[in-house]
């Protein structure tokens, strides 16, 4: 009795909707028989154990992926755990985001969406000033924070899902105009892709666009009008690759990637993603026993980690990761048509852009890694190694969940 008498009070403190309204009954999370508590409600407990368990396998994998490195004189002065308790510490930091994210009402992220896109903005622009941004192989993408190095992209996506969402409910009545509807869009898109390719984070970029473009598309956007925007973007991005050497021969090492030319080059890790693959087989070498990772395969604990999953694991290990990104980003798209049909269009349309996000970088980056696509500095959502990924992929969960919470409290006869 006395820890339910604390679950209510902490309900009742924790989940008060704003403005005076009424807090979210315990008797709505818990069914009780016999007076005593038996099933927690309210919440997707499998997408739960799906994340967690996403997290808990990457870290798993960054630890084999980078256990090696300290042997390299790059990384001479790292202990054989310094990757694995900075990813922890990632993992932490995301959980105590995600709880805290819970607990605001999606009506609270509806108002604050432009103004999280801004931050997301100021950031992008703050990164590309020396002395501020950190410089990695080339790219200004990071801003040191101390205990992590944290990259306004992860944020740009987070904030992309909330402002279009926000601004296709606000412009409902103008969804078959494509000026009124696309405009103010397609310029913060533009903006925010110019940010992107001065750090430079193609990549990034198109996982961007996507977010945008799916909320648009899912929002109502005039169909000729959606397939006008999708040729103009592709063909800005065909313009970019034309007119740039090196994502030229990025394009050119990934359709060709054994010629002599291209194999010990642009294509060296590619080639090695491949045969970490081919090594692998259907139930792999053993956790742990990965060859490539011993200073073959470059960036094997950030962008190619599922190589190493498909060299210590087969094809059994990637296919089970596969898997559960294909249930992930199906159960956000089933949280947001679930919201669309309660009426609450702000929340449908987020939810389904983070599937987007999940579901489109997952499948970016195994298509990088079974050479199915041209290679692109994007890591594996929930596994990778990195901070800031971590952490904005634990908070945009995170309001998934609460989607699912008040879609749940309103059903029951509630009130989100």
């Amino acid at each position: 009795m006395i820890a339910v008498a604390t679950l209510k009070d902490w309900s009742q403190r924790v989940f008060k909707r704003e403005e005076g309204a009424a807090a979210v009954p315990v008797r709505d999370w818990v069914s009780t028989s016999a007076g005593r508590p038996t099933q927690l409600q309210g919440f997707d407990v499998t997408m739960v154990w799906v994340v967690v368990a996403l997290m808990a396998f990457g870290l798993l994998m960054v630890y084999s992926a980078s256990i090696a490195l300290p042997d390299s004189p790059r990384f001479a002065k790292y202990l054989p755990t310094h990757f694995l308790t900075r990813h922890l510490v990632a993992i932490g930091f995301g959980l105590i985001a995600g709880l805290i994210t819970v607990q605001i009402p999606v009506a609270t992220w509806e108002r604050w969406a432009p103004w999280v896109f801004v931050v997301a903005l100021l950031l992008l622009v703050a990164v590309l000033i020396p002395g501020v941004g950190k410089v990695v192989y080339g790219a200004r993408r990071w801003i040191p924070l101390g205990v992590m190095n944290f990259q306004p992209s992860e944020l740009a996506k987070f904030g992309i899902a909330l402002y279009a969402a926000n601004y296709m409910m606000r412009k409902m009545d103008a969804r078959e105009n494509f000026f009124q509807a696309v405009t103010p869009i397609a310029i913060a898109l533009a903006f925010v892709g110019l940010l992107l390719l001065a750090e430079p984070d193609m990549g990034a970029f198109m996982v961007i666009a996507a977010i945008a473009m799916g909320v648009l598309f899912l929002g109502g956007v005039n169909g000729r009008m959606f397939f006008l925007i999708v040729a103009v973007l592709v063909g800005a991005f065909v313009l970019m690759i034309t007119f740039s050497d090196f994502r030229r021969e990025r394009i050119f090492a990934y359709l060709n990637p054994w010629d002599e030319k291209y194999a010990q080059g642009k294509a060296y890790q590619l080639t090695h993603s491949l045969i970490a693959f081919g090594r692998g087989e259907w139930l792999g070498q053993g956790l742990g026993s990965s060859v490539e990772k011993l200073h073959y395969l470059p960036e094997a604990h950030t962008d190619f980690l599922l190589a190493v999953i498909g060299e210590e694991l087969g094809f059994v290990g990637v296919a089970l990761v596969i898997l559960a990104f294909f249930w992930l980003t199906r159960r956000c798209f089933l949280i947001g048509r679930q919201a669309i049909a309660l009426d609450r269009v702000f929340a449908g349309l987020y939810a389904q852009g983070i599937g987007i996000w999940m579901g489109g970088q997952a499948f970016i980056n195994m298509g990088v890694n079974l050479g199915a696509l041209p290679t692109k500095g994007l890591t594996l959502p929930l596994m990778s190694f990195g901070g800031s990924a971590i952490l904005m992929n634990c908070v945009a969960l995170a309001v998934v969940l609460r989607i699912d919470l008040e879609n749940r409290q309103l059903m029951r006869g509630g009130r989100a």
